[in-house]
């Protein structure tokens, strides 16, 4: 498992997250198993939100399967997001420090190493966003910061109060669904969907600003509606350059579209949502793949993307 040292932290990470964005429905021994081939494939990194699974449902499981020495818990890093709630976005400060205490007691730990804002609230004021921060940062129980699916505009909005960096941006990302990079291969040319840029240039603005983007649905077609490896139906060309390139490295086409988000220099980590062991080691051999230019670009066109 390749690692790195996210920039604005002090923490050696690996490139590979685990989110248990799904592991309501399991049991305790399947979420042990779950989380042990994490741990035999390198990743010590484990995504949570407290929407998961319903009103940190899937943080209680989470808890409640597995149990950490102080030793251990020092050596694993726990990530959790906080503002929707059913039916609206509330970043308010009153509820960032109550949920976040909710967390931290469905998955019995004294502190979180990560926590993101989920998504933009419209409403949010900064200043109080700020407080909250610096009410959990000096408390001990959130050690780093960052927000998930937020606009350079938003990020900047935040950062005018907020005193700790921002050093995270979880958004979507995957072959078929990669607007924040396709976007930019096709600047500058009218009329076609491709050139839209639908979120501000926040993959140059991250880079910029030494913000480390967090790629989740890595596997999907687009918002939920299905994987596309295997799909030869809508994806054909891609899946044959994805078992074309998966054997030349020695891995499943699951490893080669890790690879293919990794090998961008922006030094993205991928946030898994599986719940199968076996896809686990699949993903994390990915990290270890480094495609070339031609094979990374034959997957971007081979899923539709245009090189003009």
């Amino acid at each position: 498992m390749k690692t790195f040292t996210p920039p604005q932290t002090t923490f050696l990470a690996p490139r590979v997250v685990l989110g248990l964005m799904r592991i309501s429905a399991l049991d305790d021994k399947e979420i042990r198993a779950l989380v042990g081939a994490a741990g035999d494939a390198g990743i010590n990194f484990f995504d949570h939100a407290d929407v998961y699974g319903g009103d940190h449902e899937c943080e209680r499981r989470f808890g409640d399967a597995v149990t950490f020495t102080p030793a251990h818990r020092e050596s694993v890093f726990l990530q959790s997001k906080v503002g929707i709630r059913n039916g609206f976005w509330d970043f308010s400060k009153e509820h960032i420090l109550s949920s976040v205490d909710r967390t931290l007691s469905a998955l019995r730990t004294d502190y979180l190493d990560i926590l993101l804002l989920h998504r933009p609230d419209t409403l949010v004021e900064p200043d109080e966003v700020a407080s909250a921060f610096d009410l959990l940062h000096s408390s001990g129980k959130v050690r780093n910061f960052g927000v998930s699916n937020q606009t350079p505009g938003q990020v900047e909005l935040l950062k005018r109060s907020v005193r700790q960096p921002l050093a995270f941006n979880q958004v979507q990302l995957s072959i078929t669904h990669s607007p924040l990079i396709a976007a930019g291969i096709t600047s500058n040319m009218a009329g076609l969907d491709q050139s839209v840029d639908r979120d501000n240039g926040i993959l140059d603005y991250s880079r910029l600003n030494s913000i480390t983007l967090q790629a989740w649905s890595p596997f999907q077609k687009g918002f939920f509606n299905g994987v596309f490896i295997g799909d030869r139906e809508n994806f054909g060309p891609l899946n044959d350059a994805l078992d074309e390139i998966a054997a030349a490295h020695g891995v499943t086409p699951t490893g080669i579209a890790v690879a293919w988000i990794l090998r961008h220099p922006a030094n993205m980590q991928v946030v898994l949502g599986t719940t199968k062991p076996e896809r686990v080691a699949e993903s994390a051999a990915g990290s270890d793949v480094q495609l070339t230019r031609e094979e990374w670009y034959r997957l971007f066109t081979a899923a539709g993307h245009i090189l003009p």
